[in-house]
C-alpha cells in the first residue's frame, strides 16, 4: 500500500474497512481527530467547511458538527448543510477511538431515518508514519448501501486527502 492510497473493503456485507498510511507520527495524526482547531481544516469533502464543531472528547462525550458546502461549483450542493453527531464510547490515546456516528439536526437530535454506524479508528505506529484503519459497522447491508450510494467513499477519500494536506502544513 503506497502512501496516499485509500484501500477499502467490505466484510460480512455490513462492515466497511478503510485503510491509509499517513506520512506523520501517530501522536500527531491522533490529535487531528481530537481538536476542533485541526478538524476545521480538513473534515469533510473538498469544497465543504466545518462552521460548527463542538467536541467533548471523552468516553460518553459527544462531537456535534455541521459540514457546509461553500463551493459554488458544486451546483445544487452549494449552501447545503449536513449535520452529524458522534457519541464517544472508548478512547485509548493515541491508539484507538471508538464511537457511534449519527446523522443529526442542528440541535443535535439524531435522525432515526438515516443509518448510524459503529466506528473504530485505529492508529498504528509505523515509526514516523501512521496507518489509519477505520472500521464502520452498519446494522445491515442495506444501511451500508445507503451511505455508499450517497457517495461516502469519494467523500472519505477527499476528506483524508485534506487530512494529509493539513498534516503536511503542521508537522
Amino acid at each position: 500500500m503506497s502512501i496516499n492510497e485509500l484501500k477499502s473493503r467490505v466484510e460480512n456485507d455490513q462492515v466497511l474497512v478503510l485503510e491509509r498510511i499517513f506520512d506523520a507520527p501517530r501522536d500527531l495524526v491522533f490529535k487531528m481527530f481530537k481538536e476542533p482547531e485541526h478538524l476545521k481544516h480538513w473534515w469533510g469533502p473538498i469544497g465543504w467547511e466545518l462552521p460548527v464543531c463542538h467536541i467533548d472528547f471523552r468516553p460518553g462525550g459527544t462531537w456535534h458538527f455541521c459540514m457546509k458546502c461553500m463551493d459554488r461549483n458544486q451546483g445544487e450542493y452549494y449552501g447545503m448543510e449536513s449535520w452529524g453527531k458522534v457519541v464517544y464510547k472508548n478512547i485509548i490515546e493515541p491508539e484507538k477511538i471508538i464511537y457511534t456516528d449519527y446523522f443529526s439536526d442542528a440541535d443535535g437530535n439524531i435522525d432515526e431515518n438515516m443509518p448510524s454506524s459503529e466506528i473504530t479508528l485505529e492508529f498504528i505506529d509505523l515509526g514516523g508514519k501512521t496507518k489509519l484503519v477505520n472500521r464502520a459497522e452498519y446494522v445491515s447491508a442495506e444501511a451500508l448501501k445507503t451511505v455508499m450510494d450517497m457517495g461516502m467513499l469519494q467523500g472519505i477519500t477527499e476528506t483524508w486527502n485534506r487530512l494529509e494536506e493539513h498534516l503536511n502544513e503542521v508537522k
